[in-house]
């Protein structure tokens, strides 16, 4: 069902009560789409071409409201019209533009500037082009990272069945839960926003860059943080240093809820858990499900952050990394708030 708040027009006297009834068929498609519904969907939901949709948002571009109106129009052709407004909205929520042959992997109003400009011989400011893409219920948004061949019904046993069993389990016990994850950060690692759908954030592949550091951490929902840095790979005897290390700073068992790396699942991981008698609990999420773990937003805020510095070589790269998690260490509040995520609100104590 097509919702949301009504923009605010002003009619001009309607000829005859079809004509303003056209009127208000129009305005109220343009508006469904200027507020996030996907064209496709008000095409169906107002029975009209979809092509017919972006030839009213061309004209609302052209002369507002008032464009939308039975009557002769004239001035000027359109610079954009129904045809470029279609292909422009499918090219940035169908790919990102490498498929255009882009390097960079965001959808920037530069890199949609000079796309159009490459496709249509069309030139818009940047302003003109930020208006247009928001005319098209697009806006820009910090994207996610995920994995696309996800087990729905792995998932959903995980929430309803596997979680509540280890939330009692660690109750009884007097053991935290934590949720674990390591990170690679590196030197070319974009920091920004991509358009895409209002409510609809975009996701993309993980890139790699030509040098960084390494980073593991984990997080509990009463806002605790423990983190350690280190060069080359993770592997089975550095998962259980900081498994040892994080039962030891906690001060109780600990229950650690993890991601399926293979040194994660190894014998040797497996027989250590085993020795420490409950001191220490595993348990493995869902495959390709990381939006389920909120340590995921300790990397989001970390490479965020770095995104926006200038990093000069590896060492600059482990200081400042370093420090910008302690500063997410020290702030409680915000650990708490990456179980208040709608993919993670099930974690919450």
């Amino acid at each position: 069902m097509l919702k949301g708040k009504k923009t605010t027009r002003t009619p001009q006297g309607p000829k005859s009560v079809k004509s303003e009834l056209r009127y208000q068929k129009r305005a109220a498609v343009v508006e469904a789409v200027q507020r996030g519904e996907a064209p496709r969907d008000v095409a169906r939901v107002f029975n009209v071409p979809l092509n017919t949709v972006y030839d009213w948002l061309a004209r609302y571009r052209q002369g507002g409201w008032d464009a939308l109106r039975d009557r002769q129009r004239s001035g000027r052709p359109r610079k954009v019209d129904g045809t470029v407004m279609k292909w422009l909205y499918e090219a940035i929520t169908m790919g990102n533009p490498q498929q255009f042959k882009f390097e960079f992997c965001l959808w920037t109003l530069k890199i949609v500037k000079d796309l159009l400009k490459k496709t249509f011989s069309i030139e818009l400011s940047k302003s003109s082009l930020s208006r247009l893409l928001g005319q098209l219920g697009l806006s820009p948004q910090r994207p996610i990272f995920k994995a696309a061949s996800q087990d729905p019904q792995a998932v959903e046993k995980y929430l309803k069945e596997r979680y509540p069993e280890i939330r009692a389990r660690a109750r009884k016990m007097g053991a935290e839960i934590f949720f674990l994850d390591e990170a690679a950060f590196r030197s070319d690692h974009h920091s920004g926003t991509t358009w895409g759908p209002i409510g609809e954030t975009p996701e993309l592949k993980e890139h790699r860059g030509r040098f960084g550091y390494n980073a593991i951490s984990a997080v509990s929902a009463r806002g605790k943080m423990y983190f350690q840095t280190f060069t080359g790979k993770m592997d089975t005897s550095g998962f259980i240093a900081f498994l040892k290390k994080l039962r030891s700073d906690v001060g109780k068992p600990v229950i650690v809820i993890t991601d399926r790396a293979s040194y994660h699942k190894a014998k040797k991981a497996t027989e250590y858990i085993t020795s420490t008698q409950g001191e220490v609990g595993l348990e493995l999420l869902p495959a390709r499900s990381p939006e389920l773990n909120p340590d995921e937003q300790v990397w989001n805020r970390a490479k965020e952050r770095l995104g926006r510095m200038i990093i000069q070589n590896k060492d600059h790269m482990k200081n400042a990394l370093q420090r910008v998690l302690r500063s997410l260490q020290r702030n409680a509040k915000l650990i708490k708030s990456f179980f208040q995520l709608n993919d993670t609100r099930y974690a919450l104590i």
